[in-house]
Parts: structure tokens; C-alpha cells; sequence
């Protein structure tokens, strides 16, 4: 495929047939693009290889029918007479390219297909009314809504009655190394049996018109049940099976004391049961935590399940700001030092003991408790980096910082 669409998923679903025999046979297939993200799961949840190559191969192994063909010394299939076609037969010359430029490059037809929105809108532009008012009137629906980030906010900054810290709180997820901001928040296609896609279903939205998470990522609805829920994450929690590899896909176990313990749940199941039962969350990754693109969802959805920390090795520096931004403790492991090393399972209670003034970059301890009641405590780097965010993590996020700025000037 060419272009954006494919980039973010959009390229449509694969046929029913190909999907069931896919998930079947388990079967690893590829995708071949032209865009500029190959991610897990990315192009579509079935497809576990992708590859970034330029519009001309794309057609080549469009041809070819099988990334494995060497392009280089196999043909791609055969033409008139059976004979055979390689790439060299079939592979633009610069001259052709640019032949055919001139007609793919008309500026004047864009000029003037946009300036008749204004004079020629069509129906469905016609049909949007807008409304009146000095604040925006929320519309019944699955693609927008008012999000939850202003719910609590009052004018005074929290006061705090206590230092700072996040005390009994039971493990979300056990992650190993690069975890990308994909696998915390997909932009792709909106599986079924997920919890956006029963919220999807439950709201009257068909399988067909699931769209994307990245085109409802104006809706918190869909995109806190999407956090964690990248088809090819695998939370370490989890045991492998008998052959040892470990089950890909946003779950966790449920450490809440009673019926529920143990419990495989969705991450997100999970959060709401923890949330409703007044207890944080924390979550523990390797080297390059939130690697990938810069995307700001992968911090919010974050913060609504209710993670207060994250405890990696090591940070990608755009997705540990906008943890700090969005509330939620970043903190770092000493050299030598990971979630393995300590022997963590998932069914231990952890509490995070930061500097009483949060100094940037400062130690933090942290206090494992084990079931058997036995305690480690160790040493972290609170990766809140600057006085300013700071200042963010104070006021409980920088959205809620920068309106108190607004409504205070």
C-alpha cells in the first residue's frame, strides 16, 4: 500500500477467509509498504512482519506475491510467452518518473477543488450545524466527548497534607525491553473481542465502521480501553505456556484480595476494578520505555487507569515528560538493577517513597512487599528532571497547571 492510510492502519481489513486462516495456522504474514511506520500490529493485527520499502518495490512484491522472493535474482512472475519477468524489466527509469510527474503534481486542480468547499460545500458540509455560546456543546457521539481531565478541578492547587507518594499499590504489568508508545496506545485497527470494540458494539457502532484508534482518539471512551491493548504486547505477568512463549495482548492478572485474585483479565477490566477499589496501580518495563512516536495518549491513557508510576531501566525523553505532564511518576532503575534482578512476579504491593520536595533527579525508595510479608526496599532515580515539572507533577498534571496560569493572569 501507499501513503498515510496505510501508515496509520487505515488500509481496510484483510478478507474474512484470510483473517481465519491466519489465526488458525498461526501464521507470521507480511505487509509491504510505502509509509513510515512498521510497528507491531500497525498495518493490521494479523500481520506480523512489515517492511518499509519504496512505491516501486511495493508493486514488485505486490507482484511477486511473497516477501521471500530475492528481487534480485528471481523473476517476480512470468510474462508473454512464459518467459520470464525480473525487476530490471519492469523499474522506472528516472526519465519516465519524471515524465509522469507533471500529471500526478497539478497544483491548479487542488487550488481550485478547495476553493469551491466555500461556494460548493455538498450535502454532508451542508447538513453540520454549528451552535452558539462561549464553551464548546459536546454532540452525542463515539468519535468525540468531553474528556474526564477537568472532572476535579478547582482553581486552588491541591494542598498537600503529607510528602508526596503512592502506597499500596499492586502491579499492572511486568513489560520487557522497548516498549513503544504503539504498544501503550495503538493508532491501528480496533480488534472485536477487545475492550473498545465490545465498547464500540455496545454503542451501536458496527464491526465495519470501527475505524481506527487513531480516528477516535478524540473519544477517551474508546482510548483508555485501547491503553495496553496492542494485540502483540506481552505482559510478563503472565505464564508462558508449555512451550514457553508467552500469550501476546493487553492482559493482566488481578491482584485484588478476594474472589477476583488471580484472575486473567484485560488491563483494562483490571484498572476499573482497581480504581473502584481505591488502589494504584504501578507498571514495570526495561530499557527504552516508550519508544516510538511522541504520542500523547500513551501518557493519558496512563493516567485514567489509575497508574501512578512507571519503573523502567530506561525512558524514551518525549514519553517520560509526558508521563510527568499527565501525572504519573516516572522513575528509573540504578545500573545493574530491573523488575527481574528483584525476582518480581506481579502479586507483590509496592510503595514509592520520593524525595518529601521532589528534587529533581533525586533518589526515590522503593518498597517491595512480598506475599509472604517479607520487604526490600531500594533505591530509584525520580525522573522528574526540571523545577518545572515540578511544578506539572504538583498540580496534579499540566493541564491543570497551565488553566490555573490561564484563569489566574
Amino acid at each position: 500500500g501507499y501513503g498515510c492510510t496505510t501508515c496509520i492502519g487505515n488500509a481496510g481489513d484483510l478478507a474474512p477467509e484470510l483473517n481465519e486462516v491466519i489465526t488458525r495456522h498461526e501464521l507470521v504474514c507480511a505487509a509491504v509498504l510505502s509509509g513510515n511506520r512498521n510497528f507491531e500490529a500497525r498495518i493490521h493485527p494479523n500481520l506480523k512482519a512489515n517492511f518499509l520499502a519504496s512505491p516501486p518495490l511495493v508493486v514488485a512484491y505486490a507482484i511477486a506475491g511473497n516477501v521471500m522472493t530475492d528481487l534480485m535474482t528471481e523473476p517476480l512472475g512470468k510474462g508473454k510467452g512464459g518467459q520470464p519477468v525480473y525487476l530490471g524489466d519492469v523499474w522506472p527509469t528516472s526519465d519516465e518518473i519524471h515524465a509522469l510527474m507533471k500529471f500526478a503534481m497539478k497544483g491548479k486542480a487542488y487550488r481550485d477543488n478547495y476553493a469551491r468547499v466555500a461556494s460548493e460545500p455538498g450535502k454532508l458540509w451542508e447538513r453540520i450545524r454549528g451552535v452558539n455560546g462561549t464553551t464548546y456543546t459536546w454532540p452525542k457521539s463515539t468519535y468525540i466527548a468531553e474528556p474526564p481531565f477537568f472532572e476535579t478541578f478547582e482553581l486552588a492547587p491541591p494542598v498537600a497534607t503529607e510528602p508526596p507518594s503512592v502506597k499500596g499499590a499492586r502491579i499492572m504489568a511486568l513489560f520487557g525491553d522497548s516498549i513503544t508508545t504503539d504498544h501503550i496506545s495503538p493508532a491501528g485497527n480496533i480488534a472485536e473481542k477487545s475492550p473498545a470494540g465490545q465498547w464500540l458494539l455496545e454503542h451501536g457502532v458496527l464491526k465495519a465502521d470501527f475505524n481506527s484508534y487513531g480516528a477516535r482518539r478524540g473519544n477517551h471512551d474508546v482510548m483508555m480501553r485501547g491503553t495496553f491493548a496492542n494485540v502483540r504486547i506481552k505482559n510478563l505477568m503472565l505464564a508462558p505456556d508449555a512451550n514457553g512463549s508467552r500469550e501476546e495482548g493487553g492482559w493482566t492478572t488481578c491482584q485484588l484480595e478476594g474472589a477476583a485474585q488471580g484472575q486473567k483479565l484485560s488491563i483494562f477490566d483490571a484498572a476499573m476494578r482497581y480504581q473502584a477499589a481505591g488502589v494504584p496501580t504501578v507498571v514495570f518495563a526495561g530499557e527504552e520505555y516508550g519508544t516510538g512516536s511522541s504520542r500523547d495518549w500513551a501518557a493519558k491513557g496512563t493516567q485514567l487507569l489509575g497508574i501512578k508510576a512507571v519503573v523502567a531501566r530506561s525512558f524514551e525523553r518525549i514519553h517520560r515528560s509526558n508521563l510527568v505532564g499527565m501525572g504519573v511518576l516516572p522513575l528509573q532503575f540504578k545500573a545493574g538493577d530491573s523488575w527481574e534482578s528483584l525476582g518480581l512476579t506481579g502479586e507483590e504491593t509496592i510503595d514509592v517513597l520520593p524525595h518529601p520536595d521532589l528534587t529533581p533527579q533525586s533518589d526515590a525508595q522503593l518498597v517491595i512487599t512480598r506475599p509472604d510479608g517479607q520487604t526490600r526496599q531500594l533505591s530509584v532515580t525520580l525522573r522528574i528532571d526540571t523545577p518545572v515539572e515540578v511544578n506539572y507533577y504538583r498540580h496534579g498534571g499540566i493541564l491543570p497547571f497551565v488553566l490555573r496560569q490561564l484563569l489566574t493572569a
